[in-house]
């Protein structure tokens, strides 16, 4: 089978950044599907460890990165039981394995879920990992309760991006919060208010913004930009026991007893522990996949693709690291195979 990869950690203007290659094709077992790959997406996780994971060093094979697919299943391992050859369906996969940037992956199918019947492979392909993130932000970090907490506010930072696009979605027309995202630009503010956003706020002098509209304190904060750029920020405007989850990481402890007065609490969301460690509720993501699928058919929530690179090759995938890479993309880049 094609795939594309690399041998080292290089910069994406590098000729050997990606090479194009012929890979044995897997076979499945236990859980696993086969599935034949239509179309990917390019998230910052996928530039991040392109250029960490081979760095110094010449990898003796190429390594095959890639989250976000849609496509068709060919096989099915013989514990499998939730699908068939076949269907169609979208995933997020798993670190810990080999990635979508090849015709054929195995995938585990308790992280999989059926493909929305009224999306094409590319639409659907820009929604697992970032989808998966923001719900799993929401309502298995946060905790919200739809009734309970539906009179609350949220503050999403980077609310443009891919995770802030289906964030805003999810929790506008799920929660009933109110939606405070930032963005900057002209085009991002008015993605923002077109994904379901009640405010959009300039994130250069957030707590001034936050006054104008008059949520100078918020109950939640999202933050899918930057937690150490924001910290003391976001620990003066969270409302004494609110909650604040993040994605981004942190190279350097964070001062947590800001939030000690106000009984705040503090999440680290990452959608890649129920796969990685094969927790118990790994097939939570089976589920919450087949959900957004519902919600994506019936029109509650929308697509957040913004670009479709048609052909699986590498100046392809080079172009879509170079604009993620770039942080001003709006919504999410898909290749079509």
């Amino acid at each position: 089978m094609k795939a594309i990869g690399f041998k080292q950690s290089l910069p994406i203007t590098e000729e050997n950044s990606f090479i194009e290659f012929e890979a044995e094709k897997p076979d499945p077992k236990a859980y696993d599907l086969l599935v034949s790959v239509k179309a990917n997406s390019v998230n910052p996780v996928d530039f991040k460890i392109r250029q960490m994971a081979a760095t110094g060093t010449v990898l003796d094979s190429p390594k095959i990165i890639g989250w976000d697919a849609a496509g068709v299943v060919e096989a099915v391992g013989d514990k499998v039981t939730s699908f068939k050859v076949g269907d169609e369906v979208y995933y997020a996969g798993d670190l810990t394995r080999s990635g979508s940037n090849a015709e054929y992956q195995l995938v585990d199918e308790r992280i999989v879920g059926l493909k929305p019947q009224s999306l094409s492979m590319a639409a659907a392909a820009a929604i697992p990992l970032t989808g998966l993130t923001a719900y799993e932000a929401l309502f298995d970090r946060i905790r919200i309760d739809p009734e309970k907490d539906k009179d609350k506010s949220v503050l999403i930072l980077a609310g443009a991006g891919g995770v802030g696009s289906i964030a805003i979605q999810l929790a506008k027309k799920l929660t009933g919060l109110t939606v405070i995202a930032t963005a900057s630009r002209p085009d991002s503010q008015q993605w923002c208010t077109d994904m379901g956003a009640d405010f959009v706020v300039n994130h250069y002098d957030l707590k001034a913004e936050l006054d104008k509209i008059g949520h100078s304190q918020v109950d939640y904060i999202m933050d899918f930009v930057d937690i150490n750029a924001y910290w003391e920020t976001v620990a003066e405007i969270i409302k004494p026991q609110g909650h604040i989850v993040s994605i981004t990481g942190s190279d350097e402890p964070l001062n947590l007893s800001l939030l000690k007065s106000k009984s705040v609490s503090f999440s680290w969301e990452l959608m890649y522990t129920r796969s990685m460690f094969t927790t118990d509720d790994i097939d939570r993501q089976h589920f919450i996949l087949n959900h957004m699928a519902e919600l994506l058919d019936e029109g509650t929530l929308k697509t957040t693709l913004t670009t479709t690179l048609d052909g699986f090759t590498v100046e392809n995938l080079k172009k879509a690291h170079q604009m993620q890479e770039s942080g001003k993309t709006i919504g999410k880049t898909v290749i079509q195979f």
